[in-house]
């Protein structure tokens, strides 16, 4: 292993990682705080590269251009939400339906299977050229997100969402309309994880309608690894979501020392897979181990 190269890669995967960290904080709000097993994700990250993407090819300002890519994510997310409360499809079916659909939906958008968009001619917000500047510019989105989550779920809709997903049945027996708060948690989520793969292609240079296939899991590792890792520490809502972002640039960085040891980059999903069920499985081999030890002293 190149120790040089490795270090030289670091600031790399922190930007990458504070993108997609954004992308864990919508995944959070399904899976935390909804209880919600969304996998609308893979569908809606690239619908947000997509659409930010060809607008920016369109002449539009980029700012605006996430503002769009924002406004489609919500918009899958709404899809999703109608499937399950209006139609009654199961939740994990709803998002899979939703998922399989953007893929034509995202193809109509690029036109192709993938579009460029290049800094020299553009002028994007974020670049992989310039990885100093994309860190601070994505640690701002990261803070300035949060702040707003932390200020929503606050409110009495807010509360009323965050009741949902922890006791539904209570929640109408307090007069709350969980169905309509599946659909705005599910709308929030994938409007993050729109505005994650926008970012994400600026980045990058280019949208690809296959760009958010295994988002879900990276977004998942990001969640469980900050939990694992920060959960005793951070107990504040926004410390959660923040740690869900430190958790992600972790990820990255995990991924960029693995490619370093020579692994190649076609096993990186295996890896991922991996990675999520060893911190899955850390909570409970390690209630395990410590009621075993109890037995013993017993």
């Amino acid at each position: 292993m190149n120790i040089v190269s490795l270090i030289k890669s670091l600031p790399g995967a922190c930007s990458q990682g504070l993108i997609w960290g954004l992308l864990g904080i919508g995944v959070y709000i399904t899976f935390r705080v909804l209880d919600y097993s969304d996998m609308t994700v893979d569908g809606s990250m690239a619908t947000g590269a997509a659409v930010a993407v060809m607008a920016m090819l369109g002449g539009m300002n980029p700012y605006l251009a996430l503002l769009l890519a924002l406004i489609a994510g919500m918009a899958t997310g709404l899809i999703t939400g109608f499937l399950h409360t209006v139609l009654g499809i199961p939740a994990i079916l709803s998002g899979i339906l939703t998922q399989i659909g953007l893929y034509s939906i995202n193809m109509r958008i690029l036109g192709k299977s993938n579009q460029a968009i290049s800094v020299d001619k553009y002028d994007l917000i974020v670049s992989l050229r310039y990885i100093p500047s994309a860190i601070i510019v994505s640690l701002l989105f990261c803070i300035v997100i949060i702040a707003i989550l932390y200020w929503f779920f606050g409110t009495e809709v807010g509360h009323s969402i965050r009741a949902t997903g922890n006791n539904p049945n209570m929640a109408r027996a307090q007069g709350i309309n969980t169905n309509l708060n599946k659909v705005m948690g599910l709308t929030i989520s994938n409007g993050l994880v729109a505005l994650s793969g926008a970012l994400y292609a600026q980045y990058q240079g280019s949208a690809d309608v296959n760009m958010g296939r295994g988002a879900i899991v990276i977004g998942l590792a990001a969640i469980i690894m900050s939990e694992v890792i920060f959960g005793r520490i951070f107990h504040n809502f926004a410390l959660k979501l923040f740690a869900v972002v430190l958790g992600s640039i972790l990820y990255f960085m995990i991924i960029s020392l693995v490619l370093q040891l020579g692994l190649s980059t076609t096993d990186l999903k295996l890896f991922s897979a991996i990675v999520v069920a060893t911190f899955l499985a850390f909570p409970y081999l390690k209630k395990i181990i410590s009621e075993k030890r109890v037995r013993r002293t017993n």
